[in-house]
């Protein structure tokens, strides 16, 4: 059985370097979506490129958290968690101070390359590391209090981009990175990694994943069942200011604004989930339920006509909320794989689900103009919904496992 891997004190700072790590990683990335244009316009960008140039940026950083998965993931299972958790914070950090300095687009370009690099690791490592840690019993309240704290980061993002120039809101995010380093230094590798690293076993080996067929599946169900929250934030979210001229909308719909209440309730959301998953010792159970929500939530969304500002914000809260087992779905990740393999698994799986957005608006993109984009958002979510409903169907519960064991 895999009892407690450090004393209180320990456990206690580990959470608090994670929960933090996650807050400035979700900070950043979230951060760019709200002063993009305030930082494009203050390098001359013309207003009929602020849309294009605003898309390469932002596909410069998700090539980067793709890329940097794959790399943080195999490092943390060939090098520790520690090292990772480390390496990432440091690399985003600098990353954000530097993006406070750029002067033209292809700096900003290779620096957010960089910064999408530096925050693939963190989130993995960090959840990582606390699920060895803790008890099998009660390691769900540790992850649950990473993602619930780290998430606010958005809310946070979203002030600060609103009340500072657009290079001090990148200097703040990256000071509070390195802060944050200070902190790390007390932080201890997990026991449970500990006991295999120097042993002759096969660690961070990625193409493990894809040679055994059953494994395999696990891998692509762990990262399906997330599918849906980002059709809601990619598409929902991000084109409100359509979707609000279609439904009538009797004020204009702010996608800034509508990220800063989406992500308030992903925040509950994850406090909410992650509760109910100790309480009724399941993680799968309530990952279902809460994607029947989500289709709730889509719907009503949706079929709303209207709507003034208020009652969009509202519904923001709302599909966030239902939308907010982001936690038990990283927590499940790196409870269904092996310690030779967990953190390649935990990091992989939240920014391969990121990089499904580009699937998932291209797709929207693609219906909007025979369907219109009420019907097109409606088969898109829909069909992520059937997706993440089968994947959570194909994935065995592991509330309470012993994750002290090895992949072979």
């Amino acid at each position: 059985m895999d009892k407690p891997q450090t004393n209180k004190k320990n456990l206690v700072l580990l959470i608090i370097v994670a929960s933090l790590g996650y807050f400035v990683d979700i900070y950043d990335l979230v951060l760019f979506s709200v002063i993009r244009v305030q930082s494009l316009k203050g390098m001359g960008v013309p207003d009929d490129e602020l849309l294009s140039i605003g898309v390469k940026l932002i596909n410069a950083q998700m090539i980067g958290m793709l890329l940097g998965g794959i790399l943080w993931g195999i490092l943390g299972d060939k090098m520790g968690r520690i090292k990772v958790l480390f390496g990432s914070i440091l690399m985003y950090s600098l990353a954000n101070i530097a993006n406070g300095f750029v002067t033209d687009v292809n700096s900003y370009a290779i620096i957010r390359f960089i910064a999408g690099v530096g925050l693939a690791g963190e989130l993995g490592a960090g959840i990582t590391l606390v699920a060895e840690s803790m008890s099998k019993e009660k390691r769900g309240y540790g992850t649950m209090l990473v993602a619930a704290i780290g998430l606010t980061g958005a809310i946070v993002a979203g002030l600060v981009g609103d009340k500072f120039e657009w290079q001090t809101a990148y200097f703040i995010g990256g000071g509070m990175g390195l802060v944050l380093l200070v902190l790390r230094l007390g932080v201890f590798e997990s026991k449970m990694y500990d006991n295999i690293a120097q042993k002759n076993i096969s660690k961070g080996n990625f193409l493990m994943l894809f040679n055994n067929w059953e494994r395999f599946k696990k891998y692509l169900s762990c990262t399906l069942i997330a599918l849906p929250v980002w059709f809601v934030v990619g598409v929902l979210i991000t084109f409100a200011p359509e979707f609000g001229k279609a439904m009538g909308a009797t004020d204009p719909l702010s996608a800034g604004k509508g990220i800063l209440f989406t992500y308030i309730g992903i925040s509950l959301g994850d406090l909410l989930t992650g509760f109910l998953s100790q309480i009724f010792k399941t993680r799968k159970k309530i990952v279902i339920v809460f994607l029947f929500a989500t289709l709730c939530s889509i719907l009503l969304f949706l079929f709303s006509k209207g709507i003034s500002a208020n009652t969009y914000h509202w519904l923001c809260v709302l599909l966030g909320l239902s939308t907010g087992f982001w936690v038990i779905f990283v927590t499940i990740a790196a409870e269904q794989f092996g310690t030779n393999l967990r953190a390649t698994v935990t990091t992989t799986v939240p920014n391969f689900i990121r990089g499904s957005v580009v699937l998932v608006t291209l797709s929207f993109e693609w219906l909007k103009t025979p369907f219109g984009i009420i019907n097109a958002a409606l088969i898109v979510g829909i069909t992520t919904l059937i997706i993440a409903f089968i994947a959570a169907f194909n994935l065995e519960e592991t509330f309470g496992k012993d994750l002290n064991y090895i992949e072979e």
